[in-house]
């Protein structure tokens, strides 16, 4: 490289990336985080490091401190970098004793406790859940608070029809509710086989709502007409896994699959709950010859009295996540076509009461041969509405449907009421409306 007089000397690129350019294998660039190492407390200090650090030499360095001939940087966690002449020697008292905690580390962070009683009436199929109150949940606003509520959902079949919420608590860790919240239509075998999912979220008006931590109970847990009380650790959701994605793993296991998959259907089918009250009322007699009374002339003949009281959990038909349910029941066969009842349309609910009776005027032989079809629509302006779910009673009828038909034709003149699954299959029927 030549440098003419009065000129500055320059270096090209090429020049400059060949200066200090030593032979041999290309080294990893070590990080700072190599220098401090940050350790889980389920690992060992030794599992930290790489290989090529836990390397010693055969020969303590010398007493001088200095480093071998070999290198003149800082080898992080090396013999060379413990000054005065020590050497690293004994490693064993780093192991597993020496736990740093990690401020960032999931397993390192209290979510919270929760405070709630869970009790079930077997008489009303109702499922109550208070809930008290929390502890020292996790801060998820920029103020080291929050604005916590509690959502509800029975698992499986997690759905915005049976999804109940408290009020919101506003900037607090510790928030008490003592609010309680009820779902209705839960039966015997629902309390066998479902879980009762109780999470706690942070309200935020700016973005989506923010997840802190759930609890899980099995509800088989809960005697009946017993309250039972709950004070829990918050948790995070439990990994879903899928059975098509782990169907290696789970090749030994196909009975459980099929448990799994009978499940799922189940609840696919299942559209909703109904509470029906069925009421035989035998000809009325009056002993004295006098008059019937006009309120119930209609009734004077005997026949059967079907009260349509609620519906719970139904699916969503609309696309702002609820339905326009109303109800309409049937008397098959039905010749005349003037077995037709309707109630009223209740708007934008998954929820609705109706509390609505109809009256057949039947002989009770001729009930024996009938057919009670009850089915639920969700109404559409200006198109076809759209069947929800139905259930059919009678004496060909199974399970529970038919258990109500026979209390209801052997209890003349008192009032049945149960609980019905809806079903998106009803033999007989026709579904368009």
């Amino acid at each position: 490289m030549t440098v003419q007089k009065g000129k500055r000397m320059g270096i090209s690129i090429q020049e400059h990336m060949a200066i200090n350019v030593c032979p041999g294998p290309i080294r990893p660039i070590r990080q700072i985080s190599a220098y401090f190492p940050r350790l889980s407390p389920t690992s060992s200090f030794s599992d930290s490091l790489s290989p090529n650090q836990l390397t010693f030499p055969s020969t303590a360095p010398p007493a001088g401190g200095g480093s071998s001939g070999g290198g003149g940087l800082l080898s992080p966690l090396s013999p060379g970098a413990t000054g005065g002449g020590g050497t690293l020697s004994v490693m064993s008292s780093m192991d597993t004793s020496v736990e740093i905690d990690s401020c960032d580390s999931d397993d390192n962070t209290s979510l919270g406790t929760l405070e709630f009683d869970v009790l079930y009436e077997s008489a009303t199929s109702s499922l109550h859940c208070t809930v008290l109150k929390a502890k020292g949940l996790k801060p998820m606003d920029f103020n080291g608070l929050a604005d916590p509520y509690v959502k509800l959902h029975l698992l499986p079949g997690a759905c915005k029809a049976n999804k109940l919420k408290t009020k919101i608590v506003k900037n607090t860790l510790n928030p008490v509710w003592n609010e309680t919240l009820t779902y209705c239509g839960i039966t015997e075998e629902d309390m066998y086989r479902k879980t009762l999912r109780v999470s706690v979220c942070d309200e935020d008006k700016l973005t989506h709502n923010e997840f802190i931590g759930e609890s899980r109970v099995a509800l088989r847990r809960v005697k009946p007409d017993q309250p039972k009380h709950f004070n829990v650790c918050l948790e995070h959701p439990p990994p879903l896994a899928s059975p098509t994605a782990m169907s290696t793993a789970l090749r030994g296991i196909s009975c459980y699959l099929r448990e799994w998959e009978s499940e799922q259907q189940r609840s696919l089918e299942e559209r909703g709950r109904l509470l029906l009250c069925l009421q035989f009322l035998p000809p009325a007699q009056n002993p004295e010859g006098g008059e019937v009374p006009a309120e119930t002339k209609e009734k004077a003949k005997g026949g059967l009295c079907v009260g349509v009281r609620r519906c719970a959990h139904l699916a969503a038909m609309d696309v702002n996540g609820f339905s326009d349910p109303y109800v309409k029941t049937y008397l098959k066969p039905d010749v005349k076509k003037k077995s037709k009842h309707k109630t009223a349309v209740i708007k934008k609910t998954l929820n609705p009461e109706f509390n609505e009776e109809f009256f057949y005027e039947i002989t009770f032989n001729e009930l024996a041969t009938k057919t009670l079809e009850v089915t639920v629509w969700d109404y559409d302006l200006g198109k076809s509405n759209d069947f929800i779910g139905g259930v059919s009673l009678g004496c060909h009828s199974q399970g529970d449907a038919l258990q109500h038909w026979i209390d209801c034709l052997k209890n003349k003149g008192t009032k049945v009421e149960r609980w019905h699954t809806l079903t998106n299959d009803l033999p007989g029927s026709g579904f368009q409306e």
